[in-house]
């Protein structure tokens, strides 16, 4: 079970608008690949592109080394979510999950089974225009694991959920990844993302801006600084900024420092004989990070007010 998206030079042109603008990646099994970009950036268009529902202008996208739409059976190559509300409201959630597994060559027994793993048993046969937005998606998700695919995407799969269902949502992404499985997630919460990807592919204005670990993304958006707190906050502002150090006042009297690290400080403190109430390291969240790289990207800037 093993399944790579792979761009190269992918491009899609809408007239004179530029959506997607020669992305090259590949988006590799056993992680979950977080997918960031600021609103208008052409993610739900990659997206849209990599399943065949949208013609490149240029470039290729394959799933497993071939185009999605060339793979009979697809549900069994790939799954997606892209659009927990594009289901017909009047039919039930089973019968909903019957006619794809039908087309896809898939046994009636697995729409039982989704059903179970995303927690819609009792709601198997209610209509799903009666369900709630936080069921949808778990109806939507559970339409991508009918075919047991290598390879799953989803856009924006945590909207409508309650606290549980996120928590389930991103521990069903780490199993899937772990499984060896292609994980690849767009969404606009970075908290959420943040606690469920591995890698990340951020894009700007339909260009790639970071294909890299959260780790590394996090590290590049700004210095790592180290929080403290002390009795003797003079003094020691006085030896650092001697030895090269930036501080700056932080919340409740701490002192924030950047250009020297904790051990440093600690040694530092220890020869002068001041006393440390805090010392711990403190780096940008992905929040601030996404913020800080695709600053220039965002398409709909609010003006500040004066």
């Amino acid at each position: 079970m093993h399944g790579m998206i792979e761009l190269d030079g992918l491009t899609r042109r809408y007239g004179r608008t530029t959506a997607v603008d020669g992305l090259t990646l590949t988006v590799r099994p056993g992680r979950v690949t977080g997918f960031l970009g600021p609103n208008g950036a052409g993610k739900s268009t990659t997206l849209r592109m990599v399943l065949g529902l949208t013609t490149p202008t240029s470039g290729t996208v394959t799933v497993a080394g071939v185009r999605f739409r060339d793979l009979a059976r697809g549900l069994r190559h790939a799954g997606a979510l892209l659009d927990a509300g594009d289901v017909h409201a009047g039919r039930s959630a089973r019968a909903h999950l019957t006619a794809l597994a039908r087309g896809n060559g898939i046994g009636s027994r697995r729409a039982d089974e989704v059903l179970g793993l995303v927690g819609l048993d009792d709601a198997a046969n209610r209509r799903v225009g009666r369900f709630s937005l936080g069921m949808r998606q778990r109806l939507g998700i559970a339409a991508a694991l009918l075919g047991d695919p290598p390879v799953l995407m989803f856009d924006e799969p945590f909207n409508g959920l309650d606290p549980e269902g996120v928590r389930w949502v991103r521990e069903l992404f780490r199993r899937l990844a772990a499984e060896g499985r292609t994980v690849f997630v767009s969404s606009h919460l970075m908290g959420e993302v943040e606690h469920c990807a591995d890698h990340l592919v951020v894009i700007g204005r339909g260009r790639l801006i970071a294909d890299e670990s959260l780790n590394d993304f996090a590290a590049r958006a700004g210095r790592a600084e180290v929080v403290l707190r002390t009795p003797e906050s003079a003094a020691l502002t006085s030896a650092l900024v001697d030895v090269g150090a930036d501080v700056r006042p932080d919340a409740d009297g701490a002192l924030a420092v950047s250009g020297v690290d904790a051990e440093r400080i600690g040694d530092l403190a220890l020869g002068l004989r001041i006393p440390l109430h805090q010392l711990t390291t403190r780096t940008a969240s992905l929040e601030e990070a996404f913020m800080a790289l695709t600053a220039a990207d965002v398409e709909y800037a609010a003006r500040r007010t004066r």
